[in-house]
């Protein structure tokens, strides 16, 4: 599979995704759900809110990256920035998702040490696509 077709497919499942998980997010807040809702989880519902809003920009940061290496004559995004963008895309979410799951007095569960991962990957893949973008001639 080429990379903007992979961005591209990865991008609007990812979209599904996490548009998914917010109306879940939406129907536990709208049922008063208290494991989602008590004053003593709050920490649950910041990582599940950045789990969400992280998760669909970046479902839209790759259907940019297909649409760019389709339309932009020149642009290339090497295999590693490619699969950098999408694993930090899949790795920075579900570390939010996941510390949210299992919270410790107010403190997020061990899956938070995803985030830092998948940001530096991310870092990567954009500062990689930007890097190379620039290089394009007009």
């Amino acid at each position: 599979m080429n990379p903007s077709d992979r961005h591209l497919r990865f991008g609007w499942w990812s979209l599904f995704t996490f548009l998914t998980l917010g109306v879940v997010l939406e129907t536990l807040h709208g049922f008063k759900i208290g494991w989602y809702l008590d004053v003593d989880v709050e920490m649950r519902r910041l990582m599940f809110t950045l789990a969400h809003a992280h998760g669909t920009l970046l479902a839209l940061v790759n259907i940019a990256a297909g649409l760019t290496l389709r339309l932009v004559k020149g642009f290339e995004l090497s295999s590693g920035a490619s699969r950098s963008l999408i694993w930090g895309s899949i790795l920075l979410p579900a570390g939010f998702l996941l510390g949210g799951l299992i919270i410790h007095d107010g403190d997020p569960g061990l899956g938070v040490v995803l985030v830092p991962v998948g940001a530096l990957l991310l870092l990567y893949g954009v500062g990689s696509a930007a890097r190379s973008l620039s290089k394009v001639k007009s």
